[in-house]
């Protein structure tokens, strides 16, 4: 088992703090944000320092987070985000991390389902054979608010595509929030399609309310509506032992001393897994 600290949990610390503070709170590894990662790249960082400053901490980067807006489909717009896919995927094979998250948001939501489905194997497909070359696969992350967003959806697209290097994400929240997705379905799944599990909790939305994650998702797991003992001990039914990422998204906590939230959240982890 492999327990990573998810960049999110430590919104706006820099990928340097986050490694120092990964080693000093019990993490094996990291899930680092793309955004981060690229902006540490493009001001002078390079790809063998990081790699070097991860192994002399004792960890490993676990995932890279996301690729996002892998639903374009229009000529331009697919070619730049294959672009994106091809620059990640490098990235990743350069710092020897085995994962990068993939998904789409709303840029295909007024198509029917069946296009959805066309479309999301076909652009995952093709960012499956870049990841071929590099040596890296992909977790498919469904998003709640999306209409690409079920277990059911993604299971289809792996099983279309057939390539070994494309799986799936456990994310709690985004799976409860659906409704689609329970517990007993988590537990019947192939270890095989599991690449991760974001560690995660909140709520649905309320009638008439929206889609805000930094008000659904601002809870420590415990605090919010989902069963984590549930959802932890159906992946753990599966046989999965490989990255568990422990993902707090709070605007309120991220003001707090980030070493100190990062603390909190692995023992919080620690608790449900032990």
């Amino acid at each position: 088992m492999i327990k990573a600290l998810h960049g999110i949990s430590t919104h706006y610390c820099n990928v340097a703090t986050e490694l120092r503070i990964a080693a000093e709170t019990g993490y094996d590894g990291l899930e680092f944000l793309h955004y981060k990662l690229l902006r540490y790249l493009d001001n002078s960082g390079s790809t063998y320092a990081l790699k070097k400053r991860v192994h002399g901490f004792g960890l490993q980067t676990s995932c890279l987070n996301a690729l996002i807006n892998i639903e374009r489909y229009r000529d331009n717009a697919r070619e730049q985000m294959l672009a994106e896919a091809t620059r990640l995927t490098q990235i990743a094979s350069d710092l020897e991390c085995p994962t990068i998250q993939i998904l789409a948001q709303h840029g295909i939501d007024h198509l029917p389902k069946s296009q959805i489905l066309d479309i999301m194997t076909e652009n995952i497909a093709e960012i499956a054979s870049i990841g071929q070359r590099y040596g890296v696969r992909y977790q498919i992350e469904v998003i709640a608010h999306t209409k690409f967003n079920t277990l059911d959806q993604a299971l289809e697209v792996i099983r279309r595509i057939e390539k070994p290097n494309v799986g799936l994400v456990i994310d709690f929240w985004h799976l409860f929030a659906t409704g689609a997705t329970t517990p007993d379905d988590i537990a019947k799944l192939d270890p095989s399609l599991i690449f991760g599990v974001h560690f995660c909790d909140g709520r649905k939305p309320r009638p008439g309310e929206g889609w805000k994650e930094t008000v659904l998702r601002a809870y420590m797991p415990g605090e919010g509506d989902i069963d984590i003992q549930a959802w932890t001990d159906a992946v753990k039914a599966t046989g999965f032992d490989g990255v568990w990422s422990a993902e707090l998204f709070s605007p309120t906590l991220w003001e707090m001393d980030h070493a100190i939230i990062a603390k909190q959240v692995i023992e919080n982890m620690n608790r449900y897994l032990n």
